[in-house]
């Protein structure tokens, strides 16, 4: 995709929020909060990579890097492309960018997780580079504290 240009988001306009929000509501059913966007840009840690074709956004990709004591590790969340140009190659700039950027980092590790259904998203993801791993993926989910019950 000629057009498609890759860009670092840095500040949030009216126009941006609402293509985020038609893009996010193609990958997730959690309300979008432009709030908590706003806070992503503020954090040196995440940056939101966005696809442009023209000033329309159609792509997305989050890359998180973090300083731990065996030592700079990457995670990519929240890659999703507008469902009307899936397979015509956004994905993969995005994923280019990100790994590009890991490798001048000097990151030991980039990781992302994806759906064992989501068979053509995992093709693009080793096609760039990344590995499968033999390993487990556990998560805890924390429930709000009842700060009655305490009392």
């Amino acid at each position: 995709m000629a057009s498609v240009q890759i860009e670092l988001l840095s500040e949030l306009s009216d126009p941006d929020a609402t293509e985020l929000e038609k893009l996010l509501g193609q990958l997730s059913t959690a309300a979008f909060d432009r709030s908590r966007i706003v806070a992503m840009l503020d954090r040196d840690c995440i940056e939101l990579f966005v696809a442009r074709d023209g000033r329309r956004i159609v792509g997305m990709a989050t890359l998180v890097t973090v300083p731990l004591p065996t030592g700079w590790r990457g995670h990519v969340e929240d890659v999703v492309v507008d469902a009307t140009i899936r397979g015509r190659g956004v994905a993969r700039l995005l994923l280019e960018r990100l790994t590009s950027l890991a490798s001048e980092r000097e990151l030991r590790t980039l990781d992302l997780t994806s759906r064992p259904s989501r068979e053509s998203a995992l093709r693009l993801y080793e096609a760039v580079g990344f590995v499968r791993r033999d390993t487990n993926v556990l998560r805890f989910t924390p429930q709000p504290i009842d700060e009655t019950a305490s009392r």
